[in-house]
């Protein structure tokens, strides 16, 4: 099974309207993982996010689950001891990124999905878009 680490953006993105990032988080074959700093991206632009998908707040709770709810969260300790290579991989280009790179490099996956471009400037880490995981998903249902 392939395992892939999400990035905040995915969730954004299925939050914000019904397309394919949605339908993949919520049937997904695939294994995922996220660090904790999710949880608390997705927390810090709740309102936003809710006025943006001009859903209500019980909905938007209800969707957030749906979402995450087979989303391995994985805490810090237990990439804590990648975070180091991950500011040299990844710091110089967003630092709000590392997180997901030191996860990458701390457990076993098959790369990262994001629709964020500047991933893409560095090659230690194996980074997937929507429609690069679509093909995948189209190829495992």
């Amino acid at each position: 099974m392939k395992a892939f680490i999400v990035d905040s953006n995915i969730i954004f993105s299925g939050l914000l309207k019904e397309g394919a990032t949605r339908k993949i988080l919520i049937e997904s074959p695939f294994k995922l993982y996220a660090p904790e700093i999710l949880i608390r991206e997705i927390e810090k632009y709740k309102e936003i996010l809710i006025k943006k998908s001009g859903i209500a707040k019980e909905e938007f709770t209800i969707l957030f689950h749906l979402l995450t709810e087979d989303i391995e969260i994985i805490s810090k300790e237990k990439y804590h001891d990648s975070i180091e290579e991950a500011k040299n991989i990844i710091g110089h280009i967003d630092r709000g990124d590392i997180p997901f790179i030191a996860l990458a490099l701390a457990i076993n996956n098959d790369g990262i999905w994001t629709d964020d471009a500047h991933f893409k400037k560095q090659n230690k880490i194996k980074i997937l878009n929507t429609k690069d995981i679509l093909s995948l998903f189209n190829k495992d249902n």
